[in-house]
């Protein structure tokens, strides 16, 4: 094959132990072994690629680096029966963007069975702009509505704001559930925008934290922060609730005794979508491009190039962005 040039956002570790980020060339013949190599045209900023651009090491282990766990593009070669050239097709998590060449960089070659065909429906630009927050809104809202249904109560959201937050907002009120959403951010009427109808924030959901079980409200939790955040939404969980979580941006700890689960019997359902099967995959990728889409999807979104990741970056690991972040690839 055609050894192409290609362009690529690029972490390297300094000399004093710090990482720089430039925009420079790559080759594919530098890329790893892998199936199918895909032209890159869209891909997202995730807190996940702001760690690995931030040198962690349980994200990352080696750099120079591209990270980009989302991609979204089209087939330039392929080694499987499943996909030809010219298919469009999503990848996200598996090892994308952690110590595999990632969608921050025009091309990326990965095994076959990491590879999601676009759904009809569903645009490239569109497949990014949900990328891994929206396929994680997506897993949380199977679980929950496996067991919720929208008469029994709000649901309550929290780091609504963000990525995931805002995507689950999202698709919690078109499939018919009121929504209610904690956020650190000052409220400027983004989630209002979304159909959200309770906008609590952090600080008052947080004063009252001690007690063992506290005021049942809910009848389901979308947790993507952990944390205090997480453990005063399980003890204000009604009787028989589902809580799902995916996120530790607040803490891993998770402070909170048994009460909620042996009292009202609350189920808390960990999200993993990393690994999540390819057959729930693909389910969800077809419900995310249909019946679980939002309506206001390209409103969620700000667009921005691979140069502009630098500053993007640096404000997710301070939580200021809203909502989700489109790279455009070229």
């Amino acid at each position: 094959m055609e050894n192409l040039r290609y362009k690529a956002f690029i972490v390297e570790e300094t000399p004093e132990k710090t990482f720089a980020h430039s925009v420079g060339e790559a080759f594919t013949g530098d890329l790893p072994q892998g199936d199918v190599l895909v032209r890159v045209h869209y891909s997202s900023l995730n807190y996940k690629d702001a760690l690995s651009a931030s040198g962690n090491r349980g994200v990352t282990r080696q750099y120079p680096h591209t990270p980009g766990i989302d991609a979204a593009g089209i087939v330039e070669h392929s080694r499987v029966k499943e996909f030809k050239n010219g298919d469009p097709v999503i990848v996200t998590s598996y090892d994308l963007g952690m110590n595999t060449p990632g969608g921050f960089g025009q091309y990326i070659r990965v095994p076959g069975d990491w590879v999601v065909p676009l759904p009809q429906n569903l645009s490239l630009e569109q497949s990014m702009i949900l990328g891994t927050a929206g396929f994680t809104a997506a897993m949380s809202i199977e679980r929950l509505i496996s067991g919720v249904a929208p008469d029994q109560g709000p649901i309550l959201v929290t780091g609504a704001t963000g990525g995931v937050g805002s995507l689950a907002c999202a698709i919690l009120v078109k499939l018919g559930y009121g929504v209610a959403g904690v956020s650190g951010k000052p409220d400027d009427g983004f989630l209002k925008s979304l159909g959200v109808k309770e906008i609590i924030s952090r600080k008052i959901f947080l004063e009252k934290t001690a007690p063992p079980v506290l005021k049942p409200r809910w009848a389901g939790v979308i947790d993507t922060v952990g944390g205090d955040i997480l453990s005063t939404a399980i003890k204000s969980t009604s009787s028989w609730g589902i809580v799902t979580c995916c996120g530790n941006v607040a803490s891993p700890d998770l402070p909170i005794n048994v009460f909620p689960f042996i009292l009202r019997g609350v189920s808390l359902m960990g999200i993993d979508s990393q690994h999540c099967p390819m057959p729930l995959r693909q389910t969800l990728w077809k419900n995310l491009s249909s019946a679980w889409k939002p309506e206001q999807l390209e409103t969620l979104c700000s667009r921005i190039g691979p140069e502009d990741l630098s500053p993007s970056i640096e404000k997710i690991l301070k939580g200021q962005l809203r909502g989700r972040t489109l790279v455009d690839m070229g």
